[in-house]
Formats: structure tokens, C-alpha cells, sequence
């Protein structure tokens, strides 16, 4: 840059600002996107903003400058001159700050972190000309309610003054201070409202007592709005919908679960619908999925979630109350078909269990056709002569598929075992049965004969992530069924003595006894189904599939064999 600026050379700046101003006009004619300043006064009294205080003189980042209080139609959002700015004196001003090495201190107005000129137009743009990052200013800072930052556009005023008019008629911000409940779209805070209402509704019908306005937005707040944003945050929910908010999520999940509890009559729990939301809605996971089809077209090679989910959100369960509350149970109406439904009775009467009743037909025409009706008889009226709670829905589409997403809404899934994975590759990959223990998100019972009453348990245990998921529900099931427990190690590799040392520990911390079995290195499946046999096992207990997918259709795997020759139910853990 040169020492000095001749008015000459300034007035050539300017003219090069015009022409950049110019050009973005006609690309925001192009896009949309607006390139205003924010209008001062517009701002003010959309976002409630009463309260000022002067905070005297600071330096304040000129990118966050945005707004104006009086000439907000003669600059760009950038302050890029517009032609009612007269050339001269942005000249003279831009010489001036050459010659006096700086810009004289502007006047500003402050709302969040966004400020709006006062006096000084012409400095930031010649500022802004010249690369300046920080500028003095006399600051008069605004209070609204709603939080405005440099990046907030005309558009977002609208959205942001409904926000305010919601902390305005709940007092929110005042109530739970800190709460953020910023949305991305227009409309979202009428239904927030009418959500208010329902909960004090049913609170005020529960209590036999009425609410206050304050009462009645904090138990909101606190027991229906937070619990869920909480599933969301845990889910990492945020990652998979870009753009949108905590409270966007919240809507959605909270109505799609009322969806789905009108389409199923099913009780729906917002762990589960955000789980199942994540997985059909999402924008990341979807891109995902479709690299995978990409890659390979075969289910079975297609996994499902980490090992250890599903514990983690019903751990505290496993102390308070019932591990499976619900269960679900494919049925296809084969008279072979309903030894699924006579192994879920058994939950439902041990556990208290709710049967979530599925049957998958190939066209959507046939959901409601004499057969599909008569698979729904038959189901209610055994689950009606057993005692038990139970409700039936009809689904249309492949049946693994429509298992798998089904069963993000129950606590266990138990099927038939009609079709075990064969023994070749080929067969292994084309298995139905086998993409279902794959991807299925819970724990599932392959029921081959016979129910089990579930009195005595063989757990196989090697240690493995997965195996320590079929420990979690083993201990579980022996300590509130009373059922005993055989646990058998095969002694192959330098980890079995650490898989065996750290099963004793855990039935010890849960001051549970069992029989130990350790067996000599062999066939696996063999040993599993030999002491099953010899101890009169009625259960089997063990991790699903372990290996990555293609090295087990290649290879087979030991849960294939126990499947194939199983003659009791097998609970298959991930």
C-alpha cells in the first residue's frame, strides 16, 4: 500500500466497491439470498429489545457489523456502497484514514452479538475496503430476549419475533434461564404452545389440582421437553440432521411417536422413535446406506448397530423394573409360524411382557386382504385365551427389513427358526434369517422347536463384546426368573482364562452363582450343543455374529452351526 491515498486513487476505490456492490444485487437476484442491512428499528421491536445501557468505548469485530438505525438501504450487508452513497465523501473519508493512520470511533447499537450503526456509515465501508478487522466504537448495547448474531439474515426476523412472542407469553427464559429453544422454521411455536397446554392438561386431570401459567411451562420444560431432548443429545440426533435444532427434533420425534402409537396401537417410547428416526430419516445415514448397496447388494453383508446399545439404554432398567416390557413377535400364520407368538407367552407372563404382534405380507393391497385378517384373529385369540396383552399390526414389504425397523420399538424380538443360514457361502449370503441376526438392534430369540420355560440357562461366553451383551440379560434372567445357569468357555486362545475370570466377576458382583464349564480347545458349536444336552439346558444364551460380514459368509461362523442344529430356542445377543 502506498504511504499516501490521493483523492484520485480513493475515488478509483470506490468505484471498484460500486462495481462489487453491483454484482452481488444481481447474484442475490439470482439466489434469494438477501444482502441488506438489518433494519435497526425492524429488529428492535421484533425481538422485544426495550432495555439499553451504555457500554462506552470498545473495539468491535467489523464483520459483525450488520445493521443500521438509519441507512440500512445504502449499503450492502458487506457495506459495499450503493449509488445513493455519495463518492466524494467515501473518498475523503478513506483518504483521511490513510493520511491519519486509522478511522475515527463510530457509533454503534449492540443486540446480541450483532451491531447496528448508529453514526459512521461511511468509515466501516471504507473499513471494510481496506481489510480493517476491528474498529472503535461508542457501544449502546440493546437487550432483547432472542439472541441475534452477524449471521441471522432479514428472513430470520419473522421466525426470531415468534420466538419472542413465545418467551413473552411463557417466560421461559426467565423460568429455566439458559434454555435454548431456537427453531429453523416458521409455525414451530404455536405447536410448542398447544404442546404446553396438553401436558398441563393431563398433569392438571392426573393431579387433581390446577396449574399455574409458571407451573405449567416448567413441568413441560422439565418432565416432556427435556427428557427427550436428552434421547436426542445422547443419540447424537444433531449429526444426522444438519440445520436443524434440538427443538426441530423434538416436534418431530414427539409427533412421530404419536404417529406410530394411532398406526400400530403399540406404547412407543422416544428412545425408540428417535432410533428409528435416525435410521429412516437420516440425510448422513441414508448416504451411508446407499454406499453400501453400492458396494454390495447382498443384506446379509450389512450390519447393524454397535455392540453394547442396547444395554447401555435399558441398564438402569435392568435394577428398576422388567428387562423386556416389549416384546415383539413376528408371526406368518403357518401353523409352524405361531411357535414364535407360544415362546413370547412365556415373557408375557414372566416378564409382564407386552406382544407386539407383526405379520409381513408382500403388497401393500394384501395388508388388509381375508388372509392378513384372519393371522390377526388367530393372534388376539391366543393371546387373549394366555391372559396376555397383545396387539397385531400388518406390514407390507421384506420381511427381515421390515423386522429390523420394527423392532427399534421393542425391548426383544423372538421368530421362528424355520430357514437357518445354510452351509455355503452362497446360501449363507442369500439367508433371510442371517441378515435378520445382523442388523437386528435387539436382542433376538431364534425358536427352532419347543418354547423354553427358561428354568435352566446355558450361557456360551468367550469374552467378546457381544458375548458380555448375552452375560448382561443371562445374569438378569437368572436373578429374577430364579433360573439356573451354566456357563461354558472354550479353552482357545491366550484369552479364554481372562473371558472366564471376568464372567466369574460379574455373577459375583450381582451375587449370582453358576456352573462353570470349561471345555478343551474343539469345535465350538459341537461343545455348546453337547453340554446344552447333558445338563438339560431348555435356553441357550450367546453373541451374535462376530467376525466382520464378508469373512463370515465366506468362512461361517459358529452361531451358524448352533443354529443349524439347535433344538432349543437361542437367545442371540449384540
Amino acid at each position: 500500500m502506498l504511504n499516501t491515498d490521493t483523492l484520485s486513487a480513493a475515488r478509483e476505490d470506490f468505484r471498484r466497491a460500486r462495481q462489487q456492490a453491483a454484482l452481488q444485487e444481481l447474484m442475490a437476484r439470482v439466489t434469494g439470498q438477501s444482502i441488506d442491512l438489518l433494519a435497526f428499528e425492524e429488529v428492535r421491536r421484533k425481538l422485544r429489545a426495550t432495555a439499553m445501557s451504555e457500554r462506552g468505548l470498545q473495539d468491535i469485530p467489523v464483520s459483525a457489523i450488520v445493521g443500521s438505525a438509519g441507512r440500512y438501504t445504502d449499503f450492502t450487508r458487506d457495506f459495499l456502497p450503493r449509488a445513493a452513497v455519495d463518492e466524494v465523501r467515501w473518498a475523503r473519508v478513506k483518504q483521511a484514514a490513510a493520511d491519519a493512520g486509522g478511522l475515527p470511533p463510530i457509533e454503534v447499537y449492540q443486540v446480541g452479538d450483532a451491531y447496528f450503526v448508529r453514526d459512521g456509515h461511511h468509515r466501516v465501508s471504507v473499513a471494510r475496503a481496506m481489510g480493517v478487522e476491528t474498529i472503535a466504537a461508542y457501544v449502546t448495547e440493546v437487550r432483547a430476549k432472542v439472541p441475534l448474531s452477524p449471521e441471522h439474515q432479514p428472513d430470520d426476523l419473522i421466525r426470531m419475533a415468534e420466538y419472542a412472542e413465545f418467551l413473552e407469553a411463557t417466560r421461559l427464559d426467565e423460568l429455566r434461564p439458559g434454555a435454548d429453544l431456537s427453531v429453523s422454521a416458521l409455525g414451530q411455536y404455536q405447536r410448542l404452545l398447544d404442546h404446553i397446554e396438553v401436558h398441563r392438561y393431563v398433569v392438571e386431570t392426573e393431579s387433581g389440582r390446577s396449574l399455574s401459567d409458571d407451573e405449567a411451562v416448567v413441568s413441560w420444560y422439565d418432565q416432556a421437553y427435556l427428557p427427550i431432548v436428552q434421547v436426542i443429545r445422547e443419540r447424537g440426533l444433531l449429526r444426522d440432521f444438519p440445520g436443524r435444532t434440538e427443538t426441530d427434533l423434538y416436534l418431530w420425534l414427539v409427533e412421530h411417536a404419536a404417529e406410530l402409537r394411532e398406526e400400530l396401537g403399540w406404547p412407543v417410547k422416544p428412545q425408540a422413535v428417535a432410533e428409528e428416526l435416525a435410521a429412516q430419516f437420516s440425510p448422513r445415514r441414508r448416504r451411508w446406506g446407499q454406499r453400501v448397496l453400492n458396494l454390495v447388494t447382498a443384506k446379509a453383508l450389512v450390519d447393524g448397530p454397535a455392540p453394547g446399545a442396547w444395554r447401555k439404554d435399558r441398564l438402569e432398567a435392568r435394577y428398576l423394573e422388567r428387562l423386556f416390557p416389549d416384546v415383539l413377535v413376528p408371526v406368518s400364520g403357518e401353523p409352524e409360524g405361531w411357535r414364535a407368538l407360544d415362546q413370547a407367552l412365556v415373557f408375557a407372563r414372566r416378564e409382564g411382557a407386552r406382544l407386539l404382534g407383526l405379520h409381513v405380507v408382500g403388497e401393500e393391497a394384501a395388508r388388509t386382504g381375508p388372509a392378513a385378517q384372519a393371522v390377526r384373529a388367530e393372534f388376539g385369540r391366543r393371546c387373549a385365551e394366555a391372559g396376555a396383552e397383545g396387539t397385531l399390526v400388518v406390514d407390507a414389504g421384506e420381511v427381515a427389513e421390515r423386522i429390523c425397523a420394527r423392532a427399534a420399538l421393542a425391548d426383544l424380538v423372538i421368530v421362528n427358526l424355520a430357514h437357518p443360514p445354510g452351509a455355503g457361502p452362497l446360501e449363507r449370503l442369500s439367508s433371510g434369517f442371517r441378515a435378520l441376526v445382523r442388523r437386528c438392534p435387539r436382542p433376538l430369540l431364534a425358536v427352532p422347536r419347543a418354547p423354553a420355560a427358561g428354568d435352566r440357562l446355558l450361557l456360551a461366553f468367550d469374552g467378546s463384546p457381544k458375548a458380555r451383551e448375552a452375560l448382561f440379560v443371562a445374569a438378569y434372567l437368572a436373578g429374577e426368573w430364579k433360573s439356573a445357569l451354566t456357563v461354558i468357555t472354550v479353552q482357545e486362545g491366550n484369552g479364554a482364562a481372562a473371558a472366564l475370570d471376568f464372567a466369574h466377576k460379574y455373577l459375583e458382583f450381582h451375587e449370582l452363582s453358576a456352573d462353570f464349564v470349561e471345555v478343551a480347545a474343539g469345535p465350538v458349536p459341537a461343545a455348546i450343543l453337547h453340554t446344552a444336552a447333558e445338563r438339560e439346558c431348555d435356553l441357550i444364551l450367546m453373541g451374535g455374529y462376530g467376525a466382520r460380514p464378508v469373512v463370515e459368509v465366506i468362512l461361517g461362523s459358529s452361531v451358524d452351526q448352533v443354529l443349524r442344529a439347535a433344538e432349543r430356542p437361542l437367545l442371540l445377543c449384540r
